[in-house]
């Protein structure tokens, strides 16, 4: 049965067949069903490598026809009978990282990727995104926003954010779920490498708000002096291929006490892993978080001599969002930082991807179904 608030049709940036382009069409907007929730899409975030997913290049499984997209922040228009602490009206997170409910190692991300088994996953229920003005999502990936507290103006209280700045939790829950699995405590030192990409450098954000102290690794000799810049607890260790020079100056105040890995793709050949490790005091931890599509070689004799923690993490546990939202609505993880590289219609979806393509870490791109004055 439609539901009666929902117009009969929306607009929708779809994908037909796979790595061909996309197109923004008028299709049937999504009704509601039990354990369900339908947003209006206020801002959707866009990766740096968007592009390469639905070009085909990172060869990313999904199925076709797609309406594509990934998380969001969105108003609730319309609840499953089964919803009991969501409300119409509620300003949410949705989380794009999709759960199968018998079956939680069963994974996808919502308009972008499925994982493993979850073809039939994402082939069903929860098919189609967020880049579009309306969305049907499961109950449980959305997550109430204190929109007086987050948007509202510092004079009432507020923290005076934006919507797209809102979004930036999509890629900081990535950091804090490999922080937070590796237990990272107050006053730590963690280094995090490469720290100078998207994820990296949420990585290094969310570790100052947790309180600790971080070592950045990276190439960009910019991006490494803005982070140096972000906290007196962060230090800098340019990357520059000498790996001897590289663990004198992480553990030129002693050992540390953790490593977050967020290795692209393309760091398959790089030794900054292996200088990271080194640099663990006794006990230390490693969370492997990166996107390396070969094996390494890792200094397993120092791993086991060490007695070193080696974790692995895709994305993030479900109580960490909750956990996440509470650091920002407390004022502990500030988003002042974090800036629009770019706001954009669904028909400019091409020059999106682009500005996605150059952000910098505290930037972000989104994309709207919705026009200013809609």
């Amino acid at each position: 049965m439609p539901s009666p608030h929902l117009p009969p049709t929306h607009r929708a940036l779809m994908q037909h067949v796979y790595a061909q382009p996309l197109t923004v069409e008028q299709v049937p907007t999504p009704q509601i069903s039990p354990g369900s929730a339908v947003l209006r899409i206020e801002s959707a975030g866009v990766i740096s490598y968007s592009r390469d997913v639905y070009d085909g290049t990172r060869r990313y499984p999904y199925p076709t026809p797609l309406v594509i997209g990934l998380h969001a922040v969105g108003r609730i228009v319309a609840l499953g009978a089964d919803a009991v602490a969501l409300k119409i009206g509620m300003l949410v997170f949705f989380d794009s990282f999709i759960r199968a409910r018998d079956d939680p190692s069963v994974v996808m991300l919502s308009g972008f990727s499925e994982v493993g088994k979850a073809h039939a996953l994402m082939s069903g229920e929860w098919r189609d995104s967020t880049y579009a003005q309306f969305a049907k999502v499961p109950l449980e990936n959305c997550h109430p926003l204190d929109e007086e507290r987050l948007c509202g103006p510092p004079m009432d209280g507020g923290l005076g954010y934006s919507k797209e700045q809102l979004t930036w939790i999509g890629m900081a829950l990535v950091a804090y779920g490999g922080l937070r699995t590796i237990g990272l405590q107050v006053g730590e030192t963690v280094v995090v490498a490469p720290a100078t990409g998207g994820f990296g450098g949420a990585g290094v954000l969310v570790a100052l708000a947790m309180g600790a102290k971080v070592i950045a690794m990276g190439r960009n000799k910019e991006i490494l002096d803005s982070l140096s810049k972000l906290s007196p607890r962060v230090r800098i260790v340019p990357l520059a291929g000498d790996a001897e020079h590289e663990l004198e100056a992480l553990t030129e105040s002693g050992p540390v006490d953790a490593y977050l890995d967020m290795s692209p793709p393309t760091a398959s050949n790089s030794t900054y892993r292996k200088t990271a490790i080194k640099a663990l005091r006794n006990g230390g931890r490693i969370s492997l978080m990166g996107g390396l599509s070969s094996d390494n070689d890792l200094p397993l004799f120092d791993i086991a001599a060490k007695n070193l923690t080696l974790q692995g993490k895709l994305m993030y546990d479900f109580h960490h969002i909750r956990d996440m939202i509470k650091l920002i609505e407390g004022g502990m993880l500030s988003l002042d930082p974090i800036k629009v590289a770019g706001k954009f219609g669904l028909e400019q979806w091409e020059e999106a991807f682009g500005v996605a393509a150059g952000m910098k870490y505290n930037e972000v791109t989104v994309l709207s179904g919705w026009g200013e004055t809609d």
